[in-house]
């Protein structure tokens, strides 16, 4: 039997191509894994071991028909529940979506498809992929929050459950998972993965994202990902091709970081805010201590903005349905956003894009902007999944962000460090996170 736990994801990828380890095998060992940590962790919205054996047999037969394989050939990939699939019930955490299917697959299950990858199923999303928690657990500890709006997406990673997943972000929804759950979660720079076919929450701002165990496999996933698409005009066109191998090489120049503690460093607990400071201390040749910009103390009402009156349009057809089928969060959202004035909706784009111009250039002299992901642990309970506002001033900048569990909190529990780049320069910024990771290894 495979020990899913002793291999990465871009191990594995090899190994089935070359018929090392069969797909077959692989998918055993996940249902293995499954049957063992689901009852607890409650991360799979659908989940058909049959249909899964089935693929992986699939999988393994053309593997040894000779034809030219994927780069992602024979690998089970986990999926939101928000990502269109017409062989699967594509729920979105709603009962208005209960056993539906999509008409057709979504691009992004094209794409993987069409890398060779086999749909492993669907992960558990917040209701509308919003802030009301789901039903999933921490694996770390099941008394505790995974986050949202992406949790089983992080969960099913983290208990090794799967070693790849997808998720979205309009808010936080990919970054604090991440950390809470203690694997790594990536968000791209909006535009360079295509929404097309996945529940639409707000165009603005809407952003896929991938979750893995480490930055090269994070990297491999998000490379059969990214694709123009013309039926997402947001997406623009960008080469992935070298992105595994820029991850692999050494940095030119020692890199240069600044470090934002953010208004909001005092809500941070305690033993976080010691393993942060701990870490600026010692890469401190790296690592500058600066104040935020004062105009990001606006960011997060202008993100509010957008993201409640895009809300209040596309949701509104569940509202007028049956609004007491909708959690009190998601009414209350969609009550806010229909308030706004056109002026306000259109002063909150304007400022997206004014900030980014005066912002941009800090990546002239610096590698990445340094972060907390989250405000420390996952939140004992299940009240909420968590704070955003380490989150929502990359997601409104359209920046990519990546959280990467290199550090401890409190009760043992992982906690991630966030690293931002600039936007479109995705390759040298994976490329700088994979030295973080090889570096900056909690002690």
């Amino acid at each position: 039997m495979i020990e899913v736990s002793s291999l990465s994801a871009y191990e594995l990828s090899l190994k089935l191509k070359t018929g090392e380890i069969s797909s077959v095998d692989l998918c055993k060992a996940y249902i293995d894994r499954i049957n063992k940590f689901e009852k607890d962790v409650q991360a799979w919205q659908f989940f058909d071991k049959k249909i899964l054996l089935e693929k992986a047999e699939e999988a393994d037969d053309y593997r040894k028909s000779g034809k030219p394989l994927g780069p992602l050939h024979g690998m089970p990939i986990a999926i939101k529940d928000i990502i269109g699939t017409y062989d699967m019930p594509t729920e979105c955490g709603t009962v208005f979506r209960k056993k539906q299917s999509s008409s057709q697959d979504s691009e992004i299950v094209n794409l993987l498809k069409n890398a060779g990858a086999i749909v492993m199923g669907k992960t558990v999303t917040c209701e509308l992929a919003y802030i009301h928690p789901s039903r999933t657990k921490n694996p770390h500890d099941y008394n505790r929050t995974p986050g949202g709006s992406s949790s089983g997406s992080a969960a099913v990673v983290a208990s090794y459950m799967a070693h790849l997943s997808i998720g979205s972000q309009t808010g936080g929804s990919v970054i604090r998972p991440a950390s809470y759950c203690g694997v790594v979660g990536y968000k791209p720079s909006y535009g360079l993965i295509s929404r097309n076919g996945v529940l639409k929450v707000s165009d603005k701002l809407d952003t896929i994202g991938v979750f893995g165990r480490s930055v090269k496999d994070v990297a491999m996933l998000a490379k059969s990902l990214i694709r123009k698409d013309l039926y997402d005009p947001s997406t623009t066109y960008f080469s992935s091709d070298r992105m595994i191998e820029v991850c692999e090489e050494k940095l030119e120049f020692d890199p240069k970081f600044i470090f934002y503690k953010t208004k909001n460093w005092n809500n941070i607990h305690k033993k976080s805010q010691e393993a942060f400071e701990f870490l600026i201390k010692s890469f401190k040749k790296n690592i500058e201590v600066f104040d935020e910009p004062s105009y990001f103390k606006d960011i997060p009402k202008f993100h509010q903005i957008i993201h409640e009156v895009d809300m209040a349009n596309n949701f509104q057809v569940y509202y007028k349905k049956d609004k007491t089928k909708l959690s009190k969060e998601i009414n209350d959202a969609i009550l806010r956003g229909l308030k706004y004035s056109a002026k306000e909706y259109s002063d909150a784009i304007d400022f997206m894009k004014q900030s980014y111009e005066s912002y941009k250039e800090v990546f002239d002299d610096y590698y990445g902007i340094l972060t907390p992901s989250t405000n420390g642990v996952a939140d004992k309970g299940f009240g909420s999944t968590g704070s955003a506002d380490f989150q929502k001033i990359w997601t409104y900048l359209g920046l990519p962000a990546i959280s990467l569990p290199l550090l401890t909190g409190e009760n043992d529990l992982p906690l991630g460090l966030q690293l931002v780049g600039n936007k479109f320069d995705d390759l040298r910024f994976l490329g700088t996170a994979k030295w973080l990771e090889d570096n900056c290894k909690d002690e």
